[in-house]
């Protein structure tokens, strides 16, 4: 079965798709503040969704990282008015280190094409 990789650096690839399956890299937003960061996050993840052709209602998976818990109720907000009503997917989220100290969140996608 074909493996097709798009936008891919060294590291990584913004995503993998094997069968009908995608698998997104993490996904980061910029802004001041949990809620900017999380609505520019999952723009981004729209605008993969839709260069690999799929759209967030059919995402199967998703794990969010965040730097601390007690922002979790802010970030919610905005995944709720996010998600495709009817369509949620598992979803887990996590406490997290990140990889630079302003960023706040970050979420990794998995999601049938």
């Amino acid at each position: 079965m074909e493996i097709k990789r798009f936008e891919t650096k060294t590291r990584m690839s913004k995503a993998v798709i094997h069968g009908n399956t995608a698998y997104l890299c993490g996904q980061t937003g910029a802004g001041e503040n949990i809620t900017e960061q999380t609505k520019d996050m999952l723009s981004r993840v729209d605008s993969i969704l839709e260069s690999i052709g799929t759209h967030k209602s059919k995402i199967l998976s998703a794990t969010i990282y965040i730097k601390d818990m007690s922002l979790f109720s802010q970030m919610n907000a905005v995944w709720d008015d996010w998600v495709e009503e009817g369509y949620p997917p598992a979803r887990a989220c996590v406490e997290a280190s990140m990889a630079r100290d302003v960023l706040l969140v970050e979420v990794s996608i998995i999601t049938a094409i």
